[in-house]
């Protein structure tokens, strides 16, 4: 099985606690597919909604557009639908409901030449927890270079 990682939501981890993970397909047009495949996707302000609580919908995802495709080229900022259970998006809907609690997209990548999205139910971080999160991050990289410079 083969899976190449197209793009990562580096700040996922630092804004949020992420309390539960989904792999959906997308619904993707042609010229979207052949972007993702060259790399053009941006995550940094996708959001997961899920409508009348049937569908779940990838907003705000930048897929760039595809040169070669000229005049039958895709909106970059469409919502896509995305491919889910019917358990797994009655299960979404729930935690959505919950005060504080919103889905977003963690990576997308391509597994057996199929565009797939890992989502995530996260919890927003207080900025307590972030200067935390930095702190623990920047020890770290001391306490690494201390024992590189040592051995």
């Amino acid at each position: 099985m083969s899976m190449k990682v197209v793009a990562t939501n580096r700040n996922a981890k630092f804004n949020y606690h992420i309390l539960d993970t989904y792999e959906a397909g997308i619904s993707l047009k042609g010229s979207e597919i052949k972007s993702i495949r060259a790399g053009q996707l941006s995550l940094s302000e996708a959001y997961v909604t899920i409508k009348d609580g049937s569908e779940a919908w990838l907003v705000s995802a930048h897929i760039a557009p595809y040169d070669q495709a000229s005049h039958l080229n895709h909106d970059p900022l469409r919502p896509r639908k995305l491919l889910l259970h019917r358990r797994e998006i009655d299960r979404l809907w729930k935690d959505l409901r919950q005060k504080g609690l919103t889905i977003i997209p963690l990576r997308v990548y391509l597994k057996n030449g199929l565009a797939k999205v890992e989502i995530a139910v996260a919890k927003g971080k207080k900025l307590h927890d972030k200067r935390a999160a930095l702190a623990k991050r920047d020890a770290q990289r001391q306490i690494e270079r201390d024992f590189h410079t040592r051995g």
